[in-house]
């Protein structure tokens, strides 16, 4: 795959006004070769000009009975591929000797190389749930899988009304030249309000900011494209009883 097949070189902006996903820019499944579209399909809805991403009780688990600990996901990506069935080709793989279940052909949406991303949104986590946009490299060459992660935020890590610690920064996966440098920064706002989360990046540099005020810079940024991934994960073995998490999203803006 050549980069140019890659959608990055222009701006972005999805504020979810249309009756359905945007099927030229979003995949609702998470990682599905290790598991199914069937098996990975996020439960959302759109309205008021938002998307909601949710979990119900009812939602199995995703790669049951291999990934742990149970986890459970409502999820959209801005890419996919994978090789073939039975082959370890596929991103963002969560444990070595992982095989596809199920081949994706590839989709790049939006997957910008550099430039800037914002995200408008509000979370209602229990103790045992948590949020995320990151973006990580296609793996079109397995070591390009470097992640910038914009937002993330643990239930645990709440005081609800007063603060959370939202994460932010890059993280090494399995890419050398991008360095660990994630820190979750415990910042005064209230996680059930929209608040906006962003980062701008190029040159190796890449400077997190929320809500318009910049918070942290790393140096050694990935400089090949990324995909977008936004989700909002569950963790049943944590115990806490039948609340249902839900990341609504007023919209996802960027240039590249």
């Amino acid at each position: 795959m050549a980069d140019h097949e890659f959608m990055s070189d222009q701006a972005f902006h999805d504020d979810f006004d249309a009756p359905s996903l945007d099927d030229s820019t979003w995949s609702p499944y998470y990682l599905p070769q290790w598991s199914s579209r069937a098996a990975s399909a996020a439960t959302y809805q759109l309205a008021d000009s938002c998307l909601t991403l949710s979990i119900p009780t009812s939602q199995g688990l995703w790669c049951e009975g291999d990934h742990q600990p149970d986890l459970r996901v409502s999820g959209i990506q801005s890419g996919n591929y994978s090789g073939p069935v039975g082959s370890t080709v596929g991103q963002q793989p969560y444990r070595d000797g992982l095989t596809v279940r199920e081949q994706q052909e590839p989709f790049w949406g939006w997957t910008p190389a550099g430039g800037y991303v914002e995200l408008r949104a509000k979370a209602d986590l229990s103790p045992r749930s948590m949020v995320s946009l990151w973006m990580v490299g296609l793996e079109d060459q397995p070591d390009r899988c470097g992640e910038i992660c914009v937002m993330e935020v643990f239930g645990d890590a709440l005081v609800p009304g007063e603060s959370a610690a939202v994460g932010m920064g890059l993280k090494t996966i399995r890419d050398p030249a991008v360095p660990q440098d994630f820190e979750a920064v415990r910042l005064p706002l209230d996680l059930r309000e929209f608040h906006t989360y962003a980062v701008r990046w190029g040159d190796g540099t890449a400077t997190f900011s929320v809500d318009g005020v910049a918070i942290r810079s790393c140096q050694g940024a990935p400089t090949y494209p990324m995909q977008l991934m936004l989700a909002v994960f569950d963790f049943p073995s944590l115990g806490g009883g039948d609340h249902v998490p839900t990341f609504v999203v007023d919209y996802v803006r960027g240039s590249g």
